[in-house]
């Protein structure tokens, strides 16, 4: 019994102890700091999301202003949105070119309509999405996504008749 005693007493033994404490906080601390980091990272993607979505609707709004405060054309170019010298004192339909949130940078996929002008925009990032349902009315088609890029921001004008049209009834 007295050579057990006189091995918990050993300082070496006791430093063993010690390390091994140590190395389980350190795998512990691991863990859990990996954990934050996962949970961060989805929480600004989800940011980077909504800010699509914000900037996406923009510009959808900026081509129907540019559409309708003209002679219904699309713009050309993405830079008529923001200077649109059709008139003489040129319009700002919107202020500045957004970068896409999910790429960083103004590479956005434009979307041409039937080669009459840029109808619409979409993000150039091919990533899963995480947001899957929620989405506005138009946006319905966005919660079938399999990337960002099927996130498609796209102006389609309403056709209004100006005068009813009477339809005569069926002679029998």
């Amino acid at each position: 019994m007295s050579s057990l005693r006189r091995a918990s007493r050993d300082p070496h033994h006791a430093a063993g102890f010690t390390y091994i404490g140590l190395l389980i906080a350190v795998v512990v601390l691991g863990l859990g700091l990996a954990a934050v980091g996962t949970i961060w990272r989805t929480q600004a993607q989800r940011e980077r999301e909504q800010e699509l979505l914000a900037i996406g609707r923009e510009f959808r709004a900026a081509i129907a202003s540019y559409y309708s405060a003209g002679a219904h054309q699309f713009p050309q170019e993405i830079d008529d949105l923001i200077d649109d010298k059709r008139f003489t004192e040129p319009k700002h339909h919107l202020r500045k070119l957004y970068a896409d949130p999910m790429t960083g940078s103004t590479d956005w996929t434009l979307i041409r309509s039937n080669m009459q002008g840029i109808s619409g925009i979409a993000s150039s990032s091919t990533a899963t999405p995480i947001k899957k349902a929620g989405f506005e009315a138009d946006e319905e088609h966005f919660d079938e996504a399999t990337g960002y890029s099927d996130w498609q921001f796209v102006y389609v004008p309403r056709i209004r008749l100006k005068h009813s049209i009477a339809v005569p009834p069926p002679s029998d």
